[in-house]
């Protein structure tokens, strides 16, 4: 083997040591883990202790072709994420506040809306991480391709499960007539396809046992270029409900700014005009970071987890080991001098008889 493919597979050997931590626990990494700029919502969470707000500004231009208006929408969405309890489980609240001024031209009039969109608080729990096993995550050390190629394997995903709830607070114009409270539930996949795309999955019911419950699904796509600090994503979101139904298209893109701080900006557009919607937003993420390890007795740990599994006959080997560093023969047992020792004492004697038998003077 050539001298540069060894430091090639001495530099893969200390780039897996170095992500190996961030495999094998799935949830809690150093790094920020920001669910924007897309709607999508990652399978895994923040991690335990860890608090993680999201936020952005967003414009949006809606006309609808049957009614014949026009509105221009500005808002704020904003998220809240808190590992809670243990790593698999996270707290989450999401909002979308906005200002939309309409235009109906039939008529020559304006009216104006300002209110939630979005208002809602649940638990996302982790019930399958494929990561948890690291047999099945080992690199190949002698192929850079069989690491980054895809693989059918890889389309195993993380699945979490979602229970939460919507607010409807006061009078909200966008929801007449409706409960305060209305249930929520989702599944939220993530697989990692290659070392750089990441394909996350949302499927939801909500507002269920209003007179208008929705069932929408997002397909999300993330790729991270050669600069790991930048990454884009692109992302398709359907909507059913006989309030509201649309398809949708976003993407964006967003920068690391170091292991705490995202920034992001994105563009997205509906496909119909009933209501035909465009609109942009920029925003970041920003993490709170108090984990802490936890210490776990070496009787409840695994096999595994410290040196790896205790291998077959493992005290039989390290006996031989041992015999053969000591020497052959019964070591327990004293069988007296070797004839190499019976010769050294010998000249120390003859030496000691000869130094008594001379005179001093």
């Amino acid at each position: 083997m050539g001298r540069s493919f060894i430091i090639k597979r001495i530099n893969f050997q200390l780039l897996f040591v170095l992500f190996l931590p961030l495999v094998s626990i799935g949830q809690y990494t150093d790094v920020i883990n920001s669910n924007r700029p897309g709607l999508s919502v990652s399978a895994y969470a923040v991690g335990k202790n860890v608090v993680q707000a999201e936020m952005g500004l967003f414009y949006e231009q809606s006309d609808h072709g049957l009614l014949n208006t026009q509105s221009d929408i500005w808002g704020t969405n904003f998220s809240l994420r808190y590992g809670l309890l243990f790593e698999q489980l996270e707290l989450n609240y999401e909002g979308t506040f906005q200002n939309q001024n309409i235009l109906y031209e039939n008529f020559n009039l304006e009216a104006k809306r300002t209110d939630f969109t979005r208002n809602r608080l649940g638990l996302k729990f982790l019930i399958y991480d494929p990561f948890k096993n690291p047999e099945r995550n080992k690199p190949n050390l002698y192929s850079w391709r069989a690491n980054n190629k895809f693989q059918l394997k890889n389309l195993l995903p993380a699945i979490s499960i979602y229970a939460g709830a919507n607010f409807v607070l006061g009078d909200n114009p966008y929801y007449l007539d409706e409960p305060t409270v209305s249930p929520r539930v989702m599944i939220a996949t993530q697989s990692r396809l290659t070392p750089r795309f990441v394909m996350i999955t949302n499927t939801s019911y909500d507002r269920i046992g209003t007179e208008y419950p929705e069932l929408s699904y997002i397909i999300s796509l993330s790729h991270a270029f050669r600069n790991p600090k930048w990454s884009t994503f692109l992302e398709h979101q359907g909507i059913k409900s006989d309030r509201y139904s649309d398809l949708l298209l976003r993407g964006g893109v967003a920068y690391l700014m170091n292991e705490r701080l995202q920034f992001d900006v994105s563009l997205g557009a509906s496909f119909k005009d009933t209501p035909s919607r465009v609109f942009a937003g920029l925003g970041g993420s920003y993490r709170f970071d108090f984990h802490k390890d936890s210490l776990v007795p070496i009787e409840d740990q695994s096999a595994d987890e410290n040196g790896g599994a205790i291998e077959k006959n493992a005290m039989k080997k390290e006996k031989k080991k041992k015999r053969k560093k000591q020497g052959s023969g019964a070591e327990d047992i004293d069988l007296g001098p070797s004839k190499k020792q019976l010769r050294k004492l010998k000249k120390a004697q003859k030496k000691k008889k000869k130094d008594e038998s001379e005179i001093d003077f």
